[in-house]
Order: structure tokens, then sequence, then C-alpha cells
């Protein structure tokens, strides 16, 4: 669907993916908006998205837990990013296990236009699986970051978005109220 490349771009062939995934409160926004903001220090075009569903801290910006943001553009669908990569240099996507099954091809092409792309999301649900788009898009990144949050047991590395919520959506937004990042020990005996 999206993998034309276009022959007109000088660049072609220069870009790459950023995958940043782990657990819910594992700093994955705060390291985007990190990298994007480092890519505007060096005066490159940066253009940042997420799911129009995530309205948790704010409807147009990026926010992480640690109160930083970055001005978005809410997108229903991965397509949509599409309208919006002419003449940018990097692309960033927050909470993209929000997004469609076509993210991956739309990163991709993207990419494949000599476009840098920084990706952040979720890489497993509550209940310890594969998430979304997310590991088809770990596949073809050329790099992937996985951060840890703390274990709120027991202090160790957590990579578990354990859900306290009795609720079995799939898709539940919240926070603390609702979440809590567990180690594997601490998720296994909560389960």
């Amino acid at each position: 669907m999206f993998l034309e490349k276009s022959t007109n771009n000088p660049s072609l062939g220069r870009g790459w993916i950023e995958v940043i995934v782990g657990s819910m409160f594992s700093g994955k926004t705060e390291e985007l908006i990190r990298r994007l903001t480092r890519a505007r220090i060096a005066k490159q075009k940066v253009e940042i998205f997420k799911p129009e569903i995530d309205k948790r801290y704010d409807e147009i910006n990026v926010v992480s837990h640690n109160e930083n943001s970055i001005r978005s553009i809410p997108v229903q669908s991965s397509s949509q990013i599409l309208l919006y990569i002419d003449g940018m240099d990097v692309v960033g996507i927050d909470e993209a296990q929000f997004l469609d099954a076509d993210l991956p091809e739309v990163c991709n092409y993207i990419a494949n236009q000599g476009i840098r792309v920084v990706v952040a999301g979720l890489d497993m649900d509550f209940l310890g699986k594969p998430f979304g788009p997310i590991p088809a898009l770990m596949a073809t990144a050329e790099y992937v970051t996985k951060v840890h949050a703390i274990c709120m047991r027991c202090g160790d590395l957590a990579h578990y978005s354990h859900r306290t919520s009795a609720s079995e959506k799939l898709v539940l937004l919240g926070e603390m109220d609702i979440y809590e990042p567990l180690c594997r020990k601490c998720y296994t005996e909560k389960k």
C-alpha cells in the first residue's frame, strides 16, 4: 500500500526507524520528547503524532508523566501521518500501540523517504502479550530501545504493566489509579 519509493527525494534511503518500548511508567514518552527536542535543537524539521484516543494529559500535546510536553497532531489512523511528512526530517509517534496494523508499513514508507522515524509505545498489554502493531514495528526497526520502570512491589526492574482494575477491556486508558509496573516475579504472583 505505501511501499512505493519517491524518486524525487535526494535523501532517499537515509531514513531509519527507532522504537522505544517498555511498560507503563518506564520513561518511553520522556525519551521520545528528549530525542525530538534534540532534533529541533539541531535545526531539523520535526513533526510528532499521537493517537486521537489518548487525551489523558492533553488533547493536543504529548505529555510525559514528568509533565514535559511537546506539540503534536492527534490522528485517528496511521495513514493520516502521511499527510504531514512532506519536508520533515524527523517524525515522532507516541502511544503507537493504539494505532492500527498499518503502522509498520507507514513507518517503513516514511523511512524510505529519507526521514528518521522515532516511535514510542507499550510492547505488551496488561495480559503480558505483544501489543498492537509494536512487535511488527520492532522487527523492521533499525534501533530498538527497551526502557524499564521500577517494580512497585519489590523495587526490581519492571517490564509488565499490571492492571489493578477489574476491567478486561484491552484498551483502558489510565495512570497509577489503574496500572502499576511490576517485575516478572511480582507480575506472575499477581496472576
